[in-house]
């Protein structure tokens, strides 16, 4: 069934808006998944944030194309559905391998990190990363760890007198031995 040039022009309309609100977005193919599946699969990247639609490949096209996306005509090919990272790209990317691992049917064909057109193994390689709270505490303890290793040694001199002191106090407080 065909749709009116109206509902073609909300959905290319919807798409840049997406565009333009993602962090990352990966084309997908999911050729072989049921709607169980793809329901299963929508779920755990909701939990990440984002979102998976199914899209027209030429509106797509012309959607991408409208927002000064650089096209790659393999990625707008077959059936096609492209997942949306609108917070953390990276835990997306995860979610989709991890979904991958057990439905072989979905297929990342690539995608845009910003408006820079990235690989399926660029994709791939963004899914190893850690989670983004993980990466901020590496980074938090990493800012800290100066600071913690100066006051340490700053209070260094201060505990070495005490430990001085508290050994001359208890050897006078000790009774001297008597000789036998």
């Amino acid at each position: 069934m065909a749709i009116s040039k109206e509902r073609k022009n909300e959905v290319v309309a919807l798409l840049k808006e997406w565009a333009a609100r993602s962090e990352a977005m990966y084309v997908t193919q999911f050729t072989g998944l049921n709607m169980k599946q793809i329901d299963d699969l929508r779920h755990r990247i909701r939990q990440t944030g984002g979102e998976f639609h199914v899209v027209k490949n030429t509106l797509a096209r012309i959607a991408f194309k409208e927002a000064g996306f650089p096209l790659d005509e393999n990625l707008f090919s077959g059936s096609t559905a492209i997942a949306f990272a609108f917070q953390d790209p990276p835990a997306l990317a995860k979610a989709l391998y991890e979904f991958n691992r057990t439905n072989q049917a979905l297929v990342v064909k690539g995608g845009y990190l910003k408006q820079q057109l990235i690989s399926a193994q660029n994709v791939q390689a963004l899914s190893e990363l850690p989670p983004l709270p993980i990466v901020r505490g590496q980074l938090l303890g990493t800012i800290l760890a100066p600071a913690s290793q100066l006051a340490r040694m700053l209070a260094e001199p201060g505990r070495q007198i005490a430990a001085v002191l508290k050994a001359y106090s208890e050897k006078d407080s000790q009774p001297e031995p008597t000789p036998a």
